[in-house]
């Protein structure tokens, strides 16, 4: 139980790089001498010190660190990337006694560092709270062993399962979800490095696409719009975060606003999961519109689904997604239930 207890603790300090850590893990890291904790730290920014590293430096007395245990929630590189190996560190430091929660998968670690540090003579305990440090960086897996981003969906529906009605008299948006559900959202949208919509929900709501109720980084936005027939004027098109086109015919890129080619007659999903992941973009949430979520839905591209259920009826309007799927877990947020579901059939 004591190996968990502070692996737990390095699973605490890895989630404070959620949406910022991009292309890189999130890790954390606790350096343990007789059952006190004297070094802890987590990855901050790729191309910043690792965890390891800032677990190692805030250490006072470096005279106990071969007496001390390291627990990392992942495996110390054993590569030069952006910044030394990890593994390398740690052997310089004389540490002998590391725990690792799981394995890297990533090809160019994958089983080296921890060969790296026996090779060395350190005891290298794996598998601790494995599944939990596996979870955190389900984006970072996903990438690496599927080849496509991680891929959340998102949107909101009625009391009677609608998520649009059919005919506006006004061109603001329509909320469904209250002004707490909405905030969330845009958390979320600061976790992620991309978020995707269809032509139709740009058209219908003009939507910024931007984490401007949380302070976060914007993601990527992506927009799918066949016959480019959304008004320059539009607030996609406002420049002031990079934005990719997706359609059916050529036209040269403008500022940070990239229009990219692709095949309708062929599956769009599949396609636009191989561009993100030529882009190296990790994860993407999908907020709309029904169109767009049921296109990933039937593709059996996503992973996660964050569905907030509204107080409000419409009769009738456009149906909200068909998702054959049972929520793993439901919660109040303010006057809306939110859903969650896990794609179990991939």
């Amino acid at each position: 139980m004591e190996h968990e207890k502070y692996m737990q603790r390095c699973l605490q300090l890895a989630q404070n790089g959620l949406g910022t850590t991009y292309p890189n893990p999130m890790v954390g890291c606790v350096i343990v001498h007789k059952q006190t904790i004297i070094g802890e730290g987590w990855h901050y920014i790729a191309g910043m010190p690792h965890a390891e590293v800032n677990a190692i430096s805030c250490v006072k007395n470096q005279q106990i660190l071969p007496q001390s245990t390291l627990y990392v929630t992942l495996e110390p590189c054993s590569h030069f990337g952006k910044t030394p190996p990890c593994a390398d560190l740690i052997i310089s430091k004389n540490i002998k006694n590391i725990v690792v929660g799981t394995k890297d998968t990533f090809c160019e670690v994958s089983g080296k560092g921890i060969e790296k540090l026996r090779n060395a003579g350190c005891k290298v305990e794996v598998g601790i709270l494995e599944e939990q440090c596996r979870k955190i960086n389900k984006r970072f897996f996903t990438f690496h062993n599927k080849n496509r981003p991680y891929i959340i969906l998102k949107w909101a529906e009625t009391a009677d399962g609608f998520i649009a009605p059919t005919v506006r008299d006004t061109k603001n948006p329509i909320w469904i979800s209250g002004s707490l559900s909405q905030q969330i959202t845009h958390k979320w949208r600061s976790e992620e490095q991309a978020i995707l919509v269809g032509k139709n929900t740009i058209l219908d709501d003009n939507p910024a696409l931007t984490t401007r109720h949380w302070a976060g980084k914007n993601p990527l936005r992506l927009v799918i719009d066949a016959d480019l027939e959304i008004p320059l004027s539009f607030s996609v098109f406002d420049a002031k975060t990079p934005t990719v086109i997706f359609s059916s015919k050529e036209k040269k890129s403008v500022d940070n606003i990239d229009f990219h080619r692709i095949d309708f007659h062929q599956s769009v999903p599949k396609q636009i999961c191989e561009y993100l992941f030529e882009q190296k973009i990790q994860s993407v949430i999908i907020e709309g519109g029904a169109f767009t979520l049921q296109q990933f839905i039937d593709a059996n591209l996503w992973d996660e689904a964050r569905v907030f259920i509204g107080k409000s009826i419409f009769e009738k309007g456009i149906k909200a997604p068909m998702l054959l799927a049972v929520p793993q877990k439901k919660e109040a947020i303010g006057d809306d239930l939110l859903l969650w579901f896990e794609n179990q059939k991939i």
